[in-house]
């Protein structure tokens, strides 16, 4: 069973006007100049700043040493002129070393003692400063870059279509006629594609064994997804495991003793003193926060670079429902295995051979009782464990997702989008002072009179080229494109991830960026194009991540 590729006629065109292109959205450079870090951009430019810095800074010291004897020496013919023999080019050497040598005693010490400015020339002295001045800059806000990532391909025996998932479910023999046929329409609209993979220990209820959710099987799940992935992410970027400074995993459902971070530290043998992290219960929005998590413990390695791995992946085997509650239901027809590994590394020098820098990554909470219980582990009433999904999850996934890209906007945002923001926010602050103020007056009629200034939605198509919304299902991906009135261009890689590897959970968004990097036709990933990842997780959270391509 083959993958799907791109296709333009993959969606239907809208009823409301015909297919934008991607150039439709270009914006100009200038316009985007207020979202540039330019910490980062010197960053990027730093190894060849430093050795031209180096060099000028040795060139200014030789020639300090050169005037100096110049002007002592008395033999020469015409004054201000050496003849560069043995005797004068072995004097040179010797005053550079003596400067070296004595520079911490004679610039710090002496000035402070004699009041005298050292033995550096003005020119030397600036020329130094700024090399710190850069040095400080970019150590206090490094980069952070990813230097490869790599997705979980399943092997043909872990495929399988919608009726053999069905019949997966029948020869459960603990749901009714009713569930069974429940879960058929929900497999029917959910999007995904007739090659999705299931873990073996399920998948060999079809050759007539008996379903395995075991420890054992669910820990061999595991192993296969995790350490392929990460055998593959290392050898794209060329690390050794030992290389690896930090390590983060995330799996909501299976967290396992020893953790999932010491199995892989166990079998690949990475360095002693790694810092490890086993992240569970996060949900689908999991990835972008080990990324997050990953960057700031780098950041923490201010004055030599870091490598860090991140493992985003989901186990199948012990999860799956066995009973008849509609809502636990929809998990039984929604996700799939799979798993992304991702090197990250914050060492300027790694700037010219990544793949990507992060440029921004949000995270936004919900609190609310609502928000906390739309996405739930629990018992039903027969004792069976499960996720329940909450009716009212669309809802609170759009409020959250508000939220963050409120947030995120003024990030990423050119200035013709964010300047009608605030006016529009203003507007309306005077709108309603003003009408306080009339009612206030016994003005009513006239209050009511006043004009309703609605809300003003950015267009975030004017600064970001490209989307990997979660492939939580298909009516997720429709709502979003709705409400950020993307082009069917903008989702296609959603769709096609949910149709070729099914809700995969925080590793969707990972499927998507590579069905953008190798896939795409109706809008090419380019150098300087910018990537944005969405996602929602339990709890409710909503992350969102901002790539740049190099």
């Amino acid at each position: 069973m083959r993958r799907s590729d791109s296709e333009n006629s993959f969606v239907s065109i809208p009823e409301d006007g015909p297919v934008k292109d991607y150039r439709d959205y270009r914006v100009r450079k200038s316009g985007l100049i207020a979202t540039v870090n330019w910490s980062h951009v010197i960053g990027t430019y730093l190894p060849t700043m430093f050795i031209v810095g180096i060099g000028v800074l040795f060139a200014q010291i030789v020639h300090q040493v050169v005037t100096d004897l110049s002007s002592k020496v008395e033999h020469k013919a015409n004054p201000g002129e050496i003849d560069f023999g043995i005797e004068t080019v072995t004097a040179v050497v010797l005053g550079v070393r003596e400067i070296f040598v004595n520079l911490v005693g004679s610039y710090v010490l002496m000035p402070l003692r004699s009041g005298e400015g050292g033995i550096l020339s003005p020119y030397v002295k600036t020329t130094a400063l700024f090399l710190v001045v850069i040095g400080v800059i970019v150590t206090n806000d490094k980069p952070t870059y990813m230097l490869s990532f790599s997705t979980f391909k399943a092997p043909d025996s872990w495929k399988v279509s919608h009726a053999e998932i069905m019949q997966m479910m029948k020869n459960q023999n603990c749901f009714t006629d009713e569930s069974l046929e429940f879960m058929s329409r929900l497999l029917e609209r959910s999007g995904t594609g007739q090659s999705t993979a299931w873990p073996p220990g399920i998948v060999q209820c079809l050759k007539g064994k008996e379903t395995d959710r075991s420890i054992e099987a669910s820990r061999k799940e595991a192993e296969t997804v995790i350490f392929d992935i990460v055998e593959s992410a290392l050898r794209k970027a060329r690390l050794h495991p030992r290389d690896v400074d930090v390590l983060v995993i995330n799996c909501s459902l299976f967290s396992p003793t020893p953790s999932l971070c010491a199995m892989v530290i166990s079998k690949f043998g990475m360095r002693q003193d790694i810092q490890s992290f086993n992240l569970s219960g996060m949900g689908c929005g999991a990835s972008l926060i080990s990324v997050g998590l990953a960057k700031d413990l780098l950041q923490r390695r201010r004055f030599r670079g870091g490598k860090a791995l991140v493992v985003s992946t989901e186990i199948i085997t012990p999860n799956l429902y066995r009973g008849n509650e509609r809502g636990f239901l929809l998990q039984n027809t929604l996700f799939r295995c799979g798993g992304a590994a991702i090197v990250l590394s914050n060492s300027w020098s790694d700037g010219r051979r990544a793949w990507y820098k992060l440029l921004h990554t949000v995270r936004v909470q919900s609190n609310s009782e609502e928000a906390y219980n739309c996405v739930y582990e629990a018992q039903d009433s027969d004792q069976n464990r499960g996720v329940r999904l909450s009716k009212e999850i669309v809802k609170v996934a759009g409020k959250c997702m508000e939220m963050n890209m409120t947030t995120i906007g003024p990030y990423v945002l050119p200035l013709s989008e964010q300047i009608p923001v605030v006016t529009t926010l203003a507007l309306r602050f005077v709108i309603k002072v003003i009408g306080k103020l009339l009612i206030m007056n016994g003005q009513e009629k006239l209050a009511s009179r006043l004009p309703n200034k609605k809300h003003y939605v950015p267009d975030f198509k004017r600064g970001i080229d490209h989307f990997c919304i979660h492939a939580g299902g298909r009516a997720v991906i429709d709502g979003i494109e709705k409400n950020m009135k993307l082009e069917l261009f903008h989702t296609e890689p959603s769709r096609m991830a949910l149709l070729n590897y099914g809700n995969t959970s925080s590793s969707s968004i990972w499927y998507e960026m590579e069905y953008i990097m190798e896939q795409q036709k109706t809008n090419p990933l380019k150098k300087g194009h910018r990537i944005m990842q969405v996602a929602f997780g339990s709890g409710f959270k909503c992350t969102s991540g901002v790539w740049l391509k190099l």
